[in-house]
């Protein structure tokens, strides 16, 4: 495993561009490359992008687009989003740390009317560490490591979410939980080149990382962040975010992109702290185009192979469509950030599945008010039930609302405590109110840590 992560960290090295022959056209080269940084530079104040000491800080696979465009994978955020990290300099590179952890309490069917409820104390988390740095006049080279401490702080089995499935442990279908997150879930590297201040193209490569599906993962969207719950749709929308084996080629121009990738189908195992075999047997093809600062819109598909271990025969056509939206409000750390998103899993005739959310953020700098809608269909095989109980084809739809509020504690210099709690209720199909009951309701209390934002 060190071997395989000292590989993925010399990837890093970059070549020069080779010398002119002669010294009149290396002299031409150099006026050209004097003008284009100084249109960079120009294009980077128009854009409202962060400057260090002369340095533009840009987009990660754009030298032309804003850094808080800046998202998980290759996505994209309306330019308005807020960025909570750490940045640092080191010569010609640009580093950032981002981090979002919580100690949590957490009663899922908080009165019991159901059989499915648990209770559990844990610290939900994720750590990442990225970094970028200009190569030549129009390269852009950048690199992503994120890990997570869930196995060791949630556990091999997760943490109870009721309604959640997804992946196993022990060789058993996770329900009712939400698994836990591989220790490393991203390590990726990126190179951008521009053809032109308004056009670029890019390579993405990630051993894990994210391919183009779906929108901004759940754990890195800012009308998410203060919520711990991964969302009910999560396998209908982003659980791709960490697979072993992702390349993704991709074109900007202006304010739209395209780009595809050729991804591994099957989900990480249940061993959390290992590196998965790479296959590079599923597809996908993402479109998104951000018409102003406060909009970004998305729509992708994607052929899935063998998704889960214990269907192995099983594929899976997904469809995602996303609309997010981003208003810097009046002050520092005020924001509201809102997402609506549908996702769309074709098994066969019989199993065909949609997932809606719609969930909103108003952050003001020392207290965030939050809320999160799911309306989705899940199979009575994937709740865990036999066959003989509802049949083979039985599809259920599930409603859940959580509402939350957090306020600040301390600060200590860069680093932000929040005190929070937030309330679920859901509502499934009738046929399942014997063992969820009707109306169930979970609660949570939690304490969060997260960086300051960095503004512009």
């Amino acid at each position: 495993m060190k071997i395989l992560l000292s590989s993925l960290l010399l990837l890093t090295i970059l070549s020069l561009p080779l010398a002119a022959q002669h010294e009149g056209h290396q002299q031409h080269q150099q006026k050209q490359q004097q003008d284009t940084t100084q249109h960079l530079q120009q294009a980077s104040q128009q854009h409202g992008q962060m400057q260090h000491q002369g340095t533009p800080m840009s987009h990660a696979f754009s030298r032309n687009l804003p850094m808080t465009r800046n998202a998980s994978g290759t996505g994209w955020l309306p330019d308005e989003s807020p960025m909570y990290g750490n940045m640092f300099h080191a010569r010609e590179w640009m580093f950032m740390l981002h981090y979002n952890v919580f100690f949590r309490y957490n009663k899922q069917d908080v009165f019991e009317k159901g059989q499915r409820g648990d209770t559990q104390f844990d610290v939900p988390n994720w750590f990442m560490l990225m970094g970028q740095r200009p190569v030549g006049a129009r390269g852009l080279f950048r690199f992503s490591a994120m890990i997570s401490l869930d196995p060791l702080t949630v556990g091999g089995n997760g943490y109870p979410l009721l309604f959640q499935t997804g992946e196993t442990y022990n060789d058993q279908p996770l329900i009712d939980r939400q698994h836990p997150h591989d220790l490393f879930s991203e390590l990726s590297i990126g190179y951008t080149h521009m053809l032109s201040s308004e056009a670029d193209i890019f390579l993405y490569l990630g051993y894990p990382g994210e391919p183009a599906l779906s929108n901004v993962a759940f754990m890195h969207r800012p009308s998410a962040l203060n919520n711990p719950d991964s969302p009910l749709g999560h396998h209908w929308q982003d659980a791709t975010h960490i697979t072993f084996g992702v390349a993704t080629l991709g074109f900007r121009y202006r304010n739209l992109k395209i780009e595809g990738s050729s991804f591994t189908g099957r989900e990480p195992d249940e061993q959390r702290y290992d590196f998965d075999k790479p296959r590079f047997d599923s597809r996908a093809l993402r479109l998104t185009y951000n018409p102003s600062p406060q909009w970004s819109l998305q729509a992708s598909t994607a052929y899935v192979k063998s998704p889960e271990s214990i269907e192995p025969d099983e594929d899976v056509y997904r469809s995602t469509a996303s609309v997010l939206y981003g208003k810097k409000l009046a002050g520092d750390d005020h924001f509201w950030t809102t997402t609506l998103n549908w996702g769309y899993n074709w098994v066969d005739a019989n199993h065909k599945e949609h997932s809606v959310l719609l969930e909103s953020n108003l952050q003001r700098n020392t207290y965030a008010l939050y809320a999160r809608y799911e309306w989705l269909q899940k199979s009575a095989e994937e709740l865990g039930f036999e066959e003989d109980e509802f049949g083979h084809d039985a599809i259920f739809g599930i409603h859940a609302l959580t509402v939350g509020a957090n306020r600040q504690l301390l600060k200590i210099g860069t680093v932000k405590t929040h005190l929070g709690a937030q309330l679920s209720i859901f509502r499934g199909d009738s046929d399942l109110h014997p063992y969820y009951g009707s109306l169930p309701l979970s609660a949570q209390l939690y304490l969060r840590l997260f960086p300051t934002a960095m503004m512009p």
